[in-house]
């Protein structure tokens, strides 16, 4: 039994190696190193999304009420984020803060702003603020005013009547787009590679450059990319069934704004 099963690697490694256009083989191999670039991802893009999330949500009210003092920083923060891309950003926390010497002797350079690690989930979490932040606005102030005044009618002050009935309202609304946001990050974290991360693509670059490849490394770093994009498209499919089953009928998906 053990010739057998040892006849049949040997077979498939010869057809792996001389038949096969993808050397198969090899990427099992290493299928190990993929899943460990796979975590890597999953954890900075989830750790952004809900660190972003969580920020976005005071940045979103103030811009839906055009506060007085709050609405234009706050406008200029998600314009610089969503007018210029990810990877410049991340160049910029990376690489640009290490040129000053007042930062490198602050007491945040050794832990944080010196790691590859928290400069790209600093980065990340600005970014999917900036884009949150502007969706969630939009949400928040389609928020039907018949909701509102009935929320009024029922004695709510505004703070709770925004916690209990705009709040939860605008997230139902913004979930079509908030799926689309998702996406993009998991995207977008492609550019963890660029500064030393050994993400997914990190791994693929890593493959392919370690043994002379031309795409074995790219096509495995798509596929996985692919198979974590169906995953979520699939968890999202079933949220907006469950809580947004009241609008399907009469109200269309809300989409997310472009990147720019």
């Amino acid at each position: 039994m053990a010739e057998t099963d040892r006849t049949v690697f040997e077979y498939l490694v010869y057809v792996s190696e001389n038949q096969s256009p993808l050397d198969f083989m090899l990427i099992a191999d290493h299928i190990d190193k993929f899943f460990y670039g796979a975590l890597l991802t999953i954890e900075i893009t989830v750790l952004a999304l809900l660190i972003g999330g969580v920020m976005a949500i005071p940045l979103a009210i103030a811009r839906a009420y055009h506060h007085r003092w709050l609405n234009a920083p706050i406008f200029g923060f998600t314009y610089f984020f969503r007018g210029t891309p990810l990877l410049v950003q991340t160049y910029l926390v990376y690489y640009g803060l290490a040129q000053f010497d007042f930062v490198r002797e602050s007491f945040l350079w050794d832990p944080i702003l010196s790691s590859p690690w928290w400069c790209a989930l600093i980065t990340f979490s600005l970014n999917t603020a900036a884009y949150t932040t502007e969706f969630l606005r939009g949400a928040i102030e389609n928020t039907a005013k018949g909701e509102v005044e009935a929320a009024r009618a029922c004695g709510m002050s505004p703070a709770k009547a925004m916690r209990r009935i705009v709040l939860p309202s605008a997230f139902r609304r913004a979930l079509p787009a908030y799926s689309n946001e998702v996406i993009f990050m998991l995207h977008s974290s492609v550019v963890l590679s660029t500064i030393t991360l050994q993400d997914i693509l990190g791994v693929g670059r890593w493959l392919n450059g370690r043994y002379y490849l031309a795409y074995e490394g790219f096509i495995t770093a798509m596929l996985f990319y692919m198979v974590l994009v169906f995953l979520i498209s699939k968890v999202f499919r079933l949220w907006e069934k469950r809580w947004l089953r009241h609008l399907q009928s009469h109200n269309p998906a809300t989409t997310a704004p472009d990147r720019a």
